[in-house]
């Protein structure tokens, strides 16, 4: 499976919730659901373990990517990633990496290879 970046820079390719929809994974949405639901203290079902990524077109995302402000900017500016961004790294974006910082370096990585 290709890596398939979010605009934050995460891998979303590399989550359980992308990889049990893709993989139609009843098994993987079990233990994830369980699993989430026990660091986040939620009530995560397997039947909410889908998604289609950050940057898909489609409405099948996972709990908070629904909400995100880093997704709804990315989308409302139709960019690739935030590192395609003429503002990047925003205090939104510099924000979030104080809590995922090897999402900077990913994003960083990006642009260094921006023509």
């Amino acid at each position: 499976m290709n890596k398939k970046i979010s605009f934050c820079g995460l891998d979303c390719s590399a989550c359980p919730a992308y990889i049990a929809r893709h993989n139609d994974d009843p098994e993987l949405r079990r233990k994830t659901a369980e699993t989430w639901s026990k660091i986040y203290r939620a009530d995560i079902k397997p039947e909410d373990v889908f998604c289609d990524g950050c940057t898909s077109e489609g409405s099948v995302l996972f709990g908070h990517c629904q909400t995100c402000q880093i997704r709804e900017c990315g989308r409302t500016k139709k960019i690739e990633s935030c590192a395609h961004c003429g503002e990047y790294a925003c205090a939104r974006l510099n924000e979030f990496f104080e809590m995922v910082p090897e999402a900077r370096q990913v994003l960083d990585n990006i642009r260094k290879n921006i023509k």
